[in-house]
């Protein structure tokens, strides 16, 4: 029997740490992590993966997203590169060397996690993933248990998501049944819902119509239902309506980041650091505020050139920023 102490954290040192957030691709969309999208087959998904893997490795937008440009792999295990040529031309005429394509990969249990993590030690600036579709990079299950052989097939990529902070997103099929819970319309047990960070669902109500909804849930995510329209003619998936542009960062963020930009370094109280903030940036954001987006989005202001740290005095507690030099 293992006697060794469970490791813990006690609730006051959690609240006062700095933690790595999940790094927004697509802002407020897709975060790094394990994603999964489903879809019927011949539905429009790999136009969609095409466009999104075009649109972050080029830093454009995904609609009204913000995207983290980087290298991006799709990995279109269906398709040939003559087809992907002949899609590429259709909805671009420059598609950028930081997009890279493969039609075939080991699978899940036959060396697929090693792979991907060659790809990214020479590409240490990828920030998304493709695998379309997801079960051309699975095997044959094993064992009695369905749930626990789903659940263990992409822990692999679920590590590799939050070792290298990158976006893994697996296309897959639905069921041929509709369910009131769009959580099992995914083909396969609820396993594969429970290890990804967020199940994206695209649903046509008529597949002689080019209207579709795209639900989205996860963990890092609000939940969202997009209306969405194909266009035959541009081979692309528009978003209806004009929603306003969703920021890669955090508002208050945006805000700090403002301040930070046209200001030295900073040390003194959170009350200190909002008088500040409004002073520079005409904008009010409350102490109480500035210290909880500080501690949870730490990582993004690092990115952008600056270190957070926090340290307590006998009477207060000082908040540091200073520029990454």
């Amino acid at each position: 029997m293992n006697n060794q102490n469970l490791h813990t954290i006690d609730g006051h040192t959690l609240l006062n740490t700095p933690m790595e957030a999940p790094r927004f691709v697509v802002s407020s969309l897709i975060p790094s992590g394990l994603h999964i999208l489903g879809g019927s087959p011949k539905i429009g998904k790999s136009w969609m993966m095409l466009w999104l893997c075009l649109q972050i490795a080029k830093g454009e937008n995904v609609w009204n997203y913000q995207t983290r440009q980087g290298t991006v792999l799709y990995l279109c295990l269906e398709d040939s590169y003559e087809r992907i040529q002949s899609r590429l031309l259709d909805i671009t005429e420059d598609a950028p060397p930081n997009l890279h394509f493969a039609i075939m990969a080991d699978t899940l249990a036959g060396g697929l996690d090693k792979q991907i993590e060659n790809f990214i030690a020479a590409h240490t600036d990828t920030v998304l993933i493709v695998i379309d579709t997801l079960q051309n990079v699975r095997d044959e299950a094993s064992g009695t248990s369905l749930y626990a052989n789903d659940y263990r097939e992409l822990k692999p990529l679920k590590e590799l998501s939050v070792k290298h902070r990158v976006a893994i997103l697996c296309v897959h099929h639905l069921r041929k049944m509709k369910d009131d819970d769009p959580m099992n319309m995914l083909s396969g047990t609820s396993g594969l819902a429970g290890i990804v960070d967020t199940v994206f669902i695209l649903d046509r109500e008529k597949r002689t119509e080019n209207n579709a909804t795209l639900l989205c849930m996860g963990r890092d995510v609000e939940s969202a239902e997009l209306k969405l329209r194909f266009d035959p003619d541009t081979r692309t998936w528009q978003c209806l309506g004009a929603a306003e542009e969703v920021p890669l960062m955090d508002a208050t963020v945006c805000v700090l980041a403002e301040y930070l930009v046209s200001s030295s370094d900073f040390t003194g109280t959170a009350t200190e650091l909002s008088a500040e903030v409004e002073r520079v940036t005409g904008r009010t954001v409350s102490p109480a505020t500035l210290k909880k987006k500080l501690m949870k989005h730490h990582g993004e202001l690092l990115e952008r050139g600056w270190r957070f740290s926090s340290r307590r005095t006998r009477n207060e507690k000082i908040i540091e920023i200073r520029r990454v030099r």
